[in-house]
């Protein structure tokens, strides 16, 4: 019998989660089948009622319900606490546990992507959103020099420096972070400016921009953003969203079968869907 997984949000019908997951079980010989399901928000209790009931062996979370699912649950792992969301859920013989797989999924294929180390990094983190807290506290756990924030409404970084508690991160505003972009070697959106259709948003001037550094985007449609032509044209290291979105679903994948799929088809197979 196939074990069941599937997406909880709404909307689900743009996921590009089912071409990975079922292409991954069925190249490791995993008899089981990846389904989305439309999640209404005020239906998430009765959703993982249904995860119980029915025996489903795992589920990812994504927006609105990463947070509205976490009182559901019977253990939260303690990154996804600290983050304040839950974006994977594994069935241990009906005690649902919660992980978030978003931030640790970044700091890898970042790692990987682009052969990184963070020790002694300097990093900016633009943003203060949801992709923001994930990467900033995953991000901590790294030999990193600094880990600063930059966002338009500049309350919402301070708070999350202080949520962090780390002496390697200050907060500024976007004009200042600006004024400051020479002295990283790593600057991260995690922001929508720059996503379609609103192609022609840009985060942050690069005005300032140090060649070398690596510019990375989180946005994966379009593939190259704007902003980081720009970064690849002032002599920059690009490196765009792709690599979050299979990272973070391998590593789900891991905690529900045990097995880690062969990200390089993932990534494959959702860049050729994203350009269809």
């Amino acid at each position: 019998m196939e074990n069941v997984y599937g997406l909880f949000g709404f909307p689900v019908e743009h996921s590009l989660s089912p071409l990975m997951h079922n292409d991954a079980f069925a190249c490791l010989g995993i008899p089981a089948r990846y389904h989305l399901f439309p999640v209404k928000p005020g239906q998430v209790g009765a959703a993982l009622a249904g995860v119980r009931a029915l025996g489903i062996a795992g589920v990812n979370v994504t927006i609105p319900h990463k947070m509205a699912v976490m009182p559901f649950l019977d253990e939260i792992d303690d990154h996804a606490r600290r983050i304040g969301a839950v974006n994977t859920i594994v069935n241990r013989d009906g005690r649902l546990v919660g992980y978030n797989t978003d931030g640790p999924g970044y700091v890898r294929a970042l790692e990987e992507e682009l052969d990184v180390s963070f020790a002694g990094k300097r990093i900016l983190v633009i943003g203060a959103g949801g992709g923001a807290r994930g990467i900033y506290f995953s991000l901590l756990s790294t030999a990193a020099a600094r880990i600063d924030m930059a966002n338009r409404t500049i309350e919402k970084a301070a708070q999350l420096v202080g949520e962090g508690k780390d002496d390697r991160s200050a907060f500024f505003s976007l004009a200042e972070a600006e004024k400051r972009l020479a002295e990283y070697d790593i600057v991260i959106n995690t922001t929508a400016a720059g996503m379609h259709p609103q192609e022609e948003e840009q985060p942050l001037s690069l005005e300032r921009l140090r060649p070398g550094t690596i510019v990375s985007d989180i946005i994966y449609n379009p593939l190259e953003t704007k902003w980081l032509k720009e970064a690849k044209a002032r002599g920059a290291r690009t490196q765009n969203g792709v690599g979050m979105l299979v990272y973070q679903g391998a590593l789900a994948f891991e905690k529900w079968t045990g097995q880690w799929p062969d990200v390089k088809r993932m990534k494959q197979l959702v860049i050729e869907a994203l350009r269809r």
